[in-house]
């Protein structure tokens, strides 16, 4: 690790839709990477950008000043802060920044754990899609204290736009929060897509007047233009990546004694696609799934 604490080496655990570019983008910007993932093609791509493999958990972390998790879900953030191999590889204070989309309470406990043995922690989740991975146009979560944060800020400056959410798990509660929001008004826009053919309307006729008033969205403005209506559904952001957002704003309400019937019913709804459609389904795909069901 540096002696200024700046940031110049990273390892980024975590190579798939999202870690990937990411990484490619950490490159550009000069940063050295030490790129490691489960699936051997995901490392050989990250070479080929320029990153180093690293064949292990724990040749990611040596000599890093920051460790970037890219990873499905808390519980598997969790196995992977926990092994031996990683855990022997780190230096006090190396920075461990989790970008993935966690659970707020269990991220702070975690960071509570690593905090113990001088291991500092940050979230950073992130919006934007694999586009916005490609382009370095990511919106970045950023939760954690100011002296961490701050070590952070150019590696997210080079990825997108960091926003500074509060302490540490603030960044996870308003990612996953926003995901609801996402989630339910793609699923009433496509409801009321669907109605609107039933009673004979064209469908971008519609979305042009929806974007030019008081119903539109990020799913009349992106969602159904570039991947519902071209029947592609490829955004790169899977439905149970997505349900799992959604389940995570509703506990969050839950633990908080707030009102979250609308986000519970949403989830419902949400669970029954789930259930119907492929493992590799796009959460896009929720608006196909409406419709084949009328």
């Amino acid at each position: 690790m540096t002696e200024s604490g700046a940031i110049t080496t990273i390892g980024f655990i975590g190579l798939g839709h999202m870690g990937g570019p990411m990484t490619r983008r950490l490159v550009d910007a000069g940063f050295a990477v030490q790129a490691y993932d489960v699936v051997e093609q995901a490392r050989a791509a990250a070479v080929a950008a320029g990153a180093t493999e690293a064949e292990v958990l724990g040749a990611a972390a040596r000599g890093a000043d920051a460790v970037i998790l890219m990873l499905p879900n808390s519980q598997i953030v969790a196995s992977v802060v926990g092994d031996p191999g990683l855990i022997a590889a780190l230096a006090p204070g190396t920075l461990i920044i989790d970008m993935s989309s966690s659970e707020p309470m269990k991220t702070r406990e975690l960071a509570d754990s690593l905090a113990r043995v001088g291991v500092p922690m940050i979230d950073a989740p992130v919006s934007g899609g694999v586009k916005g991975a490609e382009t370095g146009k990511l919106t970045i979560m950023v939760g954690g204290s100011d002296e961490d944060v701050a070590r952070a800020w150019p590696v997210f400056e080079a990825l997108g736009k960091p926003v500074r959410a509060g302490s540490i798990g603030s960044g996870h509660a308003v990612k996953a929060l926003n995901n609801l929001l996402s989630a339910t008004h793609l699923l009433v826009t496509s409801e009321a897509i669907v109605a609107g053919r039933k009673f004979g309307l064209d469908p971008e006729v519609m979305l042009s007047i929806f974007n030019g008033s008081s119903g539109r969205s990020g799913s009349t403005e992106n969602k159904w233009p570039n991947f519902i209506l071209p029947e592609t559904y490829n955004s790169g952001f899977g439905l149970r990546l997505m349900l799992k957002d959604m389940k995570i704003a509703v506990q969050l309400a839950e633990q908080a004694g707030a009102p979250g019937e609308l986000g519970a019913d949403a989830v419902a709804v949400w669970e029954r696609a789930a259930a119907d459609l492929p493992a590799t389904a796009d959460h896009t795909e929720i608006a196909r799934w409406l419709a084949e069901k009328t």
